[in-house]
């Protein structure tokens, strides 16, 4: 089988200084890079606010993960500072397609979130409406949360059933655990502490990547 999973530094910050440094570094090695953005309410821990983001102007792609409760608030600065791609949580709002069509209103590719215990059948109804799904692999809201297996059976399950749609994981991903996930066939494999934390995150990243080629 060959994998082409991409490995996703993801950003978590709740310091302008910190964003500023992780960006500047990120920049250096990576195509494409996620920034985590929390509200302390849908998650217990709270971030930087895409506000922030616009002042870096990043030189390299990157997309925006809402773990907020109110995800259409974010959206215009999330557009603002530039996001390609904007990814919210199912679990934030009764009206999903309102957030999946103003997101596209302006521009955005836009993906799914969803937590551990989110079955599939819950959110089936909304895969032609979105350009991807983040499964997430640990209970959001931290660097460094442990990983959770069988989120990969949910993964790929979701790839049989709906084979072109872009697939992402995010949490708990390290260099013991990548290559097994890499094995589900997911394109984006989102990396936080495990790059972002350590002494060297340009080796950190080319070695996560170079476990599964």
């Amino acid at each position: 089988m060959t994998v082409n999973s991409l490995v996703v530094p993801a950003i978590l910050t709740d310091d302008k200084d910190e964003l500023e440094a992780m960006a500047r570094k990120v920049e250096t090695f990576a195509p494409f890079v996620q920034v985590d953005i929390m509200d302390g309410k849908f998650v217990p821990s709270s971030s930087i606010h895409p506000r922030e983001l616009a002042d870096l102007d990043l030189k390299i792609p990157f997309e925006v993960h809402l773990m907020v409760e109110e995800p259409l608030e974010y959206l215009e600065d999330c557009r603002r500072a530039g996001a390609q791609k904007v990814i919210f949580h199912y679990e934030a709002t009764r009206e999903p397609s309102k957030v999946i069509a103003r997101a596209k209103g302006l521009g955005m590719m836009v993906g799914l979130a969803v937590n551990p215990e989110t079955p599939l059948s819950d959110f089936l109804h909304l895969l032609e409406e979105i350009d991807g799904v983040l499964f997430l692999s640990v209970n959001p809201g931290f660097y460094g949360m442990p990983f959770i297996p069988e989120v990969l059976d949910k993964l790929v399950e979701l790839r049989e059933a709906a084979p072109d749609l872009r697939t992402g994981i995010d949490g708990g991903i390290k260099e013991g655990n990548i290559a097994e996930v890499a094995k589900t066939g997911v394109d984006d494999i989102c990396v936080g502490s495990a790059i972002m934390k350590q002494p060297d995150p340009a080796e950190s990243w080319h070695y996560l990547q170079s476990l599964i080629r």
